[in-house]
């Protein structure tokens, strides 16, 4: 398990796919947008999460108001995964 570190869903624990997918450390995601919000304002913006695995990246951004996240992933298990994480949330987008 991992969690959402801020916006509306911060705190909440997503499910992590099995073995072989390395998600995004909630650190390092705590990192990267607080880089990007000193240059972007979030709110509204459309995210792409390559390689979603979880979806974290992509559902941090919809819980700190991006407006849509496109998630692409190939491996059934993981997309089984993210499609669990993603109605657990209920983030819009």
């Amino acid at each position: 398990m991992t969690r959402i570190v801020a916006g509306t869903a911060g705190g909440r624990r997503i499910e992590v796919p099995p073995a072989g997918t390395r998600p995004t450390s909630q650190r390092v995601r705590e990192a990267l947008f607080s880089a990007l919000e000193t240059v972007v304002d979030l709110r509204g913006a459309l995210v792409l999460d390559l390689y979603a695995g979880s979806g974290a990246l992509g559902f941090e951004a919809l819980s700190r108001g991006a407006a849509v996240a496109t998630f692409v992933e190939s491996g059934r298990r993981a997309v089984e995964v993210l499609r669990r994480n993603a109605a657990a949330l209920d983030l819009p987008g």
